[in-house]
C-alpha cells in the first residue's frame, strides 16, 4: 500500500479571516472514527459553524460537519459530534491560558490530510467589529488597484 505524501486540503473556513483577527495558528491531530475518515477522503466536510473549546485539560472542536459515509451501515457517525484535538500538553496549557483571559476564541481554519493523517488548523482569534471589516475590505481593494496600476505601467498600458 502506497503511503500518501503531501497536503490535501478538504475544507477551509474562508469567512474566518474576514470575521476575526488571527493571533496564533496551531496544527492539531484529530480523533476520528473509520466512517469519518472515509467521508473526509471523499472530500466532504464543512467548517463554517465550527469552534473549539478547552474542557478538562483537553481541546475539543465542535460544529464541524462531516456527513455520514454513503456505504456506512450501523457504524456511521453523527455528523456534528464533538471531536478531540491532539496537541502537546504545553500547547494545551498555552491555549487554555490565552482563552481564559477573555476576548479571544478558538476557530478552525482548515481541515486537511498531511502525509495520510487528518489534521485541523485552529487559530486563536479575536472578533472583528463592523468598522474593522469595512477597513479590511477598503485596504484590500486599494492594494488591488495599486497592483493593477503597477502591472499596467510595467506592461506599457498606461492611460
Amino acid at each position: 500500500m502506497v503511503k500518501e505524501l503531501g497536503k490535501k486540503v478538504i475544507a477551509q473556513n474562508k469567512s474566518a479571516r474576514h470575521d476575526y483577527f488571527i493571533e496564533e495558528v496551531y496544527e492539531c491531530g484529530l480523533v476520528l472514527t473509520g466512517t469519518e475518515v472515509k467521508s473526509l477522503r471523499a472530500g466532504r466536510a464543512s467548517l463554517t459553524d465550527g469552534y473549539a473549546m478547552a474542557k478538562d485539560g483537553e481541546i475539543w472542536v465542535s460544529g464541524i460537519h462531516i456527513p455520514e459515509y454513503n456505504q456506512g451501515s450501523w457504524t456511521n457517525h453523527p455528523p456534528r459530534r464533538d471531536r478531540k484535538l491532539l496537541l502537546h500538553k504545553r500547547e494545551i496549557a498555552q491555549i487554555s491560558g490565552v482563552i481564559k483571559q477573555g476576548g479571544l476564541t478558538l476557530i478552525p481554519l482548515s481541515l486537511y490530510f498531511k502525509d495520510g493523517k487528518a489534521k485541523v488548523e485552529i487559530a486563536v482569534a479575536k472578533g472583528k467589529k463592523a468598522h474593522d471589516k469595512r477597513n479590511t475590505l477598503m485596504e484590500r481593494q486599494s492594494n488591488r488597484e495599486i497592483e493593477r496600476e503597477v502591472s499596467n505601467r510595467r506592461s506599457g498600458k498606461s492611460n
